[in-house]
């Protein structure tokens, strides 16, 4: 059995978000959007935790539900978000509503790409610095 890779292309005027991710016989995989009949995905627990107190007044909010997308209510409140391991804090701002929790939530922490070249120059970049900022000490 051959592995083979398919490419599909979406055209501007499809109504449906696709991804194709990969290409199984003769159907692909689709992501939809979720149904506007259904409405946002926002838990009421999280709204029942914010009823009754002013933004910026109360403190972080803990919640799990990463997948809860936020709604205007929740402007101006500090969420921590889990993200596996601990709550991180978030505060939430208006161009944030509409998008979910778990997007300011990064799960996997990011370690530095390169080696030892890398390496090497970013410790001369950090002696120019050092070198930089003895000459203006002694200048001023």
């Amino acid at each position: 059995m051959s592995k083979e890779r398919y490419s599909c292309t979406v055209t501007p005027d499809q109504s449906v978000t696709t991804k194709c991710c990969a290409r199984l016989g003769s159907s692909s995989i689709i992501i939809m959007s979720r149904s506007l009949y259904k409405g946002p995905n926002v838990d009421e627990r999280i709204l029942g935790k914010i009823a009754g107190k002013k933004p910026g007044e109360s403190d972080v909010i803990k919640i799990w539900k990463r997948g809860s997308v936020i709604s205007p209510e929740m402007v101006g409140f500090t969420f921590g978000i889990h993200n596996g391991r601990e709550h991180i804090p978030v505060l939430i701002a208006e161009e944030m509503v509409g998008h979910k929790f778990g997007e300011f939530s990064p799960t996997k922490k990011f370690h530095r790409h390169g080696g030892k070249m890398q390496k090497e120059l970013e410790q001369k970049k950090k002696e120019a610095e050092i070198a930089a900022a003895k000459a203006a000490k002694s200048a001023g």
